[in-house]
Parts: structure tokens; C-alpha cells; sequence
């Protein structure tokens, strides 16, 4: 085990004259000002903790910015149970931190704050005002009345644990800071540019905890199909996506998705990738049902009476009412029916063909995009060094961590935010020693 510690020294600025103690001497420490990283710190301080908050960026809640498309979903209002079932990795060590600060207990704090909230479909929890700004300076705002002192653009470059237990904090710029507890809430590996740059994961290694390699889910899914770049920008509602990995059906949901430059993305498809989660992508397909709500024999009739209502028309123009214009040319090219072939002269063979196309377009899926795109990391500081009922490392006393550093992630829908919110609130309580 490899846990770098020194003797206790004291604190100095960067010209090496003594600083008072009062300056950096804290109870606490949580490096990272994210979702996780407030939360800790909220709960820490509301616990009579003297905490300082470590944020390397120029403002605090950068990535609950661009959450819900700038929107934030904060939580989700199913079960406690339900939200579980949604977890991906490690479902069983979120028990604690869920049922301890529940998903109810996000919307009140968030409400007592002044920070209206909403249901959408799927229990999806936003701001009445759909600014995901008012949630992080809400949050915010929470940390400076209780007298948590946020220090921005300090990246921390290195830790030491001392000998009586408690931590020295080395800024990028050589600030060192004492602490008698440390809350690591680095964040994962993914949207670097929002501070989660994979920097915790080496502070947590250089404390002696296992690293999973962090890879991205919650992630758009590449395509090799040539028609791709045609239809991008396309989204489409009430879809079903099916995806089958060397023949084997891995994931199935109906729902919302889009087509890119580069293959598919949207929400079903963001869930679905994390099926795809230790792929190699050798044989991997989606199938896209455009009509799930019509058998075959159906869509048949359906499709049958489009074209009666349209019988002197081309091919290439009576499909308006039964495709979006962007794939019209696609569907036509794929059917290999002459696109000017009048449809009163399209046989019941092409015709199946089409319901073929309609019930089951195929992509080739060549891979996903890249950890710095996901949503959400996998991967990071093994469970197996945390203790979930405090968050506590196992390793290093009076170390805690949070959030998505931790090697737990969910599908979309809020359980993500909701995971980190609970994680840091248990973390931060802890630390401060409440019960």
C-alpha cells in the first residue's frame, strides 16, 4: 500500500512567510465544487464543520450547467427501490446514501431554497424555471451562508496525509492547505472542460485505493452506415431501439433519439449504451422500429391506404404522412423501389419490404463516442475501499469520497445527480461527525 504521509508542517504562502493558522487550517476539505462536492460540503457545514471548499474552475457547478441540456434534472420522483433498478454498477453499495438523504430530501432542500420544481414524464424532476443555473446558485448561495470559504481556480496538484491523520492540500500554485478531514468529489473523466478531468482518480491512486478504469456511458453510439450524415439532425419520437450484439438482443426501449454526424444519440440510445459497456463492437447492430405502435398487418393496411389516397402520385412523393422528410430518400434508396415508379404499380412484395424497413432499420454499430462526450463516467475509486455507510475510505482514515469519482453510475433520468447529491450529503455528514 502505498500512502504518501510527512510530518505536520506550517503554513506558508508562496514567498514562504507563515501564514496565520486561521487561513488554512480547516475541519474539513472538499476538493471539487460539483453537484457531489456542494452537497458535502453543505452538509458538513450545516453539521457546525468549518469546511473549505477546492474548486479548479473559475465558477463552482460548472457540469449541473450543461445537465439536462442546460436544464438540470435534479432527481427522479420514483422509489427508492426504483431509482436502485436504474443503477448500472454496484446498485447494492448505494443503499445507505439513498435511504439517508432520499430523493424527496433533494427537492426540499432545493424548494427551501427558493427553487420551484416540476415533474415530467418519466418522474423526471427540473426547475420551474428550466435554468439549471438557479440550481447551482442556489447551492451556492447555501455554502456562503453557512460560512464555507470557496477558494476557485485552485486544482489540487497533491495530498499528503500527516501523521496525526489529517491532510495537507497542495494547490497548483504551491497553497497548501491543513485539514482534519478530506472529501474527494473530483468528479469522473468526462466533459473535462467542466473541471471532471480524471485528476481525483490520481490523488485517490496516490492515497492507495484501486482505480477502475474509468471508461464513458451515457454515450452516443457510432454507425458506419453510409446514409448516416443524411439524416442528421433528425429526431424522432415514439421509437423503438432494439440493440443485439453477435445476435444476442442486449437492450430494448421505446422513445426519443437523433441521429448525428457521427450514428445515433438521444435518450433511449444514451441508456442503451451502457449495455454496450465491455463491447468490442466486432458485431454489434440497433434496429430502429418506426412504428411500434403498428403490428406488420397494420402498417401493411395503414400503408395500403396512403397509397389509395395517393395512387397517381411517385413513389418518391407519397410517403409524407408516414415518414419524416429526412428519411424519405433514405427509406426509398434501401427499399430499392424506383423512386418515380407510380404507387398504384408497386406490388404487395414491395410493399412488404417497406414495412420491413419501417418495422426494422438496421445500423451497423461500429463503437461509442469518446470518454471526454459521456454523460457520466464508469469506472473510478473502487467500492470495495469505501465504506457505503459513511463513505469513509477504507484505506485512509478520515478520507471520504463522493459522487462520480466513486465507481457507481445510472441510467438517465436524474439518478445520476441524485446519486451524487446522496453520496455527498452522507459523505459530508459523516465527516463533521453528525449522526
Amino acid at each position: 500500500m502505498n500512502i504518501r504521509s510527512t510530518k505536520k508542517k506550517t503554513a506558508t504562502d508562496q514567498k514562504g512567510e507563515a501564514l496565520p493558522d486561521q487561513q488554512r487550517n480547516f475541519d474539513i476539505i472538499i476538493v471539487g465544487g460539483g453537484a457531489a462536492g456542494m452537497m458535502a460540503a453543505s452538509s458538513a457545514a450545516g453539521e457546525g464543520a468549518n469546511c473549505l471548499l477546492l474548486e479548479s474552475g473559475s465558477r463552482v457547478g460548472r457540469k449541473i450547467l450543461i445537465t439536462g441540456k442546460g436544464r438540470c434534472n435534479i432527481t427522479n420522483i420514483c422509489s427508492i427501490e426504483e431509482i436502485l433498478d436504474n443503477v448500472r454498477r454496484n446498485r447494492n453499495f448505494l443503499y445507505s446514501a439513498l435511504y439517508s438523504f432520499t430523493n424527496q430530501n433533494i427537492i426540499e432542500y432545493f424548494e427551501s431554497f427558493g427553487v420551484r420544481t416540476k415533474t415530467e414524464r418519466g418522474g423526471r424532476i427540473f426547475p420551474v424555471s428550466d435554468k439549471a443555473s438557479d440550481v447551482a446558485g442556489a447551492m451556492e448561495a447555501d455554502l456562503l451562508a453557512k460560512g464555507v470559504t470557496i477558494y476557485k481556480n485552485s486544482r489540487v496538484a497533491d495530498v499528503l496525509v500527516l501523521e496525526n491523520n489529517s491532510f495537507e492540500v497542495s494547490d497548483n500554485e504551491g497553497k497548501k492547505y491543513y485539514g482534519n478531514k478530506l472529501i474527494l468529489a473530483c468528479g469522473g473523466a468526462s466533459y473535462p472542460a467542466t473541471g471532471s478531468d480524471g485528476n481525483g482518480y490520481d490523488l485517490a491512486a496516490g492515497l492507495g485505493h484501486k482505480i477502475i478504469p474509468p471508461r464513458g456511458v451515457l454515450t452516443g453510439l457510432d454507425s458506419s452506415e453510409s446514409w448516416i450524415k443524411e439524416a442528421m439532425g433528425l429526431s424522432l419520437r415514439n421509437v423503438m431501439l432494439t440493440l443485439y450484439e453477435r445476435g444476442n438482443c442486449v437492450f430494448s426501449m421505446q422513445g426519443e433519439m437523433l441521429f448525428t454526424h457521427f450514428g445515433i444519440s438521444g435518450p433511449i440510445v444514451l441508456t442503451g449504451s451502457s449495455s454496450l459497456f465491455d463491447s468490442d463492437f466486432k458485431d454489434v447492430n440497433a434496429v430502429i422500429d418506426l412504428k411500434p405502435a403498428l403490428d406488420e398487418d397494420k402498417l401493411d393496411k395503414r400503408i395500403l391506404r396512403d397509397f389509395s389516397e395517393n395512387s397517381r402520385k411517385d413513389f418518391a412523393n407519397a410517403l409524407d404522412d408516414l415518414l419524416p422528410k429526412k428519411l424519405i430518400p433514405i427509406i426509398i434508396r434501401l427499399s430499392g423501389i424506383d423512386k418515380s415508379k407510380k404507387v398504384n404499380q408497386i406490388s404487395s412484395e414491395e410493399r412488404k419490404t417497406l414495412v420491413s424497413l419501417f418495422k426494422g432499420l438496421e445500423l451497423r454499430i461500429t463503437g461509442s463516442r469518446p470518454l471526454a462526450e459521456a454523460i457520466v463516467t464508469a469506472g473510478g475509486v473502487s467500492v470495495k475501499d469505501i465504506n457505503p455507510s459513511t463513505m469513509e475510505s477504507r484505506v485512509v482514515k478520515n478520507l471520504y469520497f463522493c459522487g462520480e469519482m466513486i465507481d457507481v453510475d445510472a441510467n438517465t433520468g436524474g439518478y445520476n445527480l441524485t446519486i451524487a447529491f446522496s453520496t455527498g450529503h452522507l459523505a459530508g455528514k459523516n465527516a463533521a461527525g453528525g449522526n
